[in-house]
């Protein structure tokens, strides 16, 4: 078997208001559907995105200027299609849009690998769940005032969440009140997580942390920028509060990088950034064997393959941005997600809702 051909489809899913953050306004999900296929007629799909619908012609580039790496292929070559497209990127640099591209066509292969055999590609990596905690982080926005804070909040706890995560902004006047509403609303034995999406320095993050500290925050997520790794660890050092970082971090060099410098205490790799599932696994198994916990960013679909194999796994981050182009939805019981166990991804997309939502 060889895989013979690569096509691509951009979608755009339209959100049903603006989402905000310290960083960024969300209106719309800008999409690829990656989809490869053999010469026995086998399918393997993948999906990544952008929040800016001026870039999606860019990730849709990348992944055809990457194409050449894996045509020929057997679909069980997944180290050969990596180490291939890494010689390949030399040029333009080894993290950001030309990652994303190994990354969309490398999860591509695994879902085609996973198929072949008739496992999931959790079986395939060796599983060591059958479920993961799975944390609310599909609201608590900027965009939200306190009353509808509350409300929300109190919505997830009574769908069984267990946890969930708070957006800040950043200002000790604006956050501190949210926060104090939110936790006297969900109560003291519900996790709260909060994300500063990289706004502060580390003493105004320090000065942050502190004020926080009396409402049992379960992390601080990008306290500071993702690439100030020494400012990170000082916001680590300086807190009791465990530190949170790695989605905008690419491959397992920056995960080591993030990890010598004593940045964060929960890891937090994102499938399209790290460098898809082959990459993923890495940075799993070099986050245990320094016993630190590992949550996903985004992708829960997909995500939920990879939590099933990695030995220090911590928690899904529960989004349901990309729920409408999939046939399934993921399976929560009481604060549980439950990892499927159909071959390949486990969750097939929606051709019907890919087409229906194709630009």
């Amino acid at each position: 078997m060889k895989i013979t051909h690569l096509t691509t489809t951009a979608v755009s899913l339209p959100l049903a208001e603006p989402l905000g953050n310290a960083t960024a306004t969300i209106r719309q999900l800008s999409c690829i559907v990656v989809d490869l296929g053999t010469d026995e007629g086998l399918r393997g799909e993948n999906l990544i995105f952008t929040i800016r619908p001026e870039q999606v012609k860019l990730l849709d580039a990348m992944v055809h200027v990457l194409s050449d790496a894996v045509i020929g292929l057997h679909p069980d070559d997944t180290g050969a299609f990596w180490a291939d497209a890494w010689r390949r990127i030399n040029f333009i640099g080894f993290t950001g849009v030309s990652i994303m591209g190994i990354s969309a066509i490398d999860g591509a292969i695994w879902d085609l690998r996973a198929k072949r055999t008739g496992l999931s590609i959790s079986r395939m990596l060796g599983r060591c769940r059958e479920t993961i905690p799975a944390y609310a982080s599909g609201g608590l926005w900027l965009t939200q005032d306190i009353p509808a804070l509350v409300r929300q909040a109190e919505g997830f706890v009574a769908q069984g969440f267990k946890a969930m995560k708070l957006r800040l902004a950043g200002r000790i006047e604006v956050d501190l009140p949210r926060v104090k509403a939110v936790r006297a609303a969900i109560g003291s034995e519900i996790g709260l997580m909060v994300d500063a999406n990289q706004v502060l320095d580390a003493d105004a993050a320090i000065r942050l942390g502190d004020a926080l500290a009396p409402f049992d925050i379960a992390w601080f997520e990008e306290p500071v920028p993702a690439h100030a790794l020494e400012d990170s660890a000082k916001v680590a050092n300086a807190l009791r509060i465990p530190i949170a970082s790695g989605e905008n971090e690419y491959t397992r060099y920056g995960f080591r990088r993030m990890i010598e410098a004593g940045a964060a205490s929960i890891l937090m790799p994102d499938l399209q950034r790290v460098g898809g599932v082959t990459e993923f696994a890495r940075v799993g198994a070099l986050a245990a064997s320094f016993d630190l916990p590992v949550s996903s960013h985004l992708f829960p679909e997909m995500s939920l393959q990879l939590l099933a194999h990695v030995p220090t796994a911590h928690s899904l981050e529960y989004m349901d941005w990309f729920a409408p182009l999939y046939q399934e939805k993921i399976d929560l019981i009481d604060g549980l997600a439950r990892i499927p166990d159909a071959p390949g991804w486990a969750m097939a997309l929606d051709r019907a809702a890919i087409q229906r939502y194709s630009l």
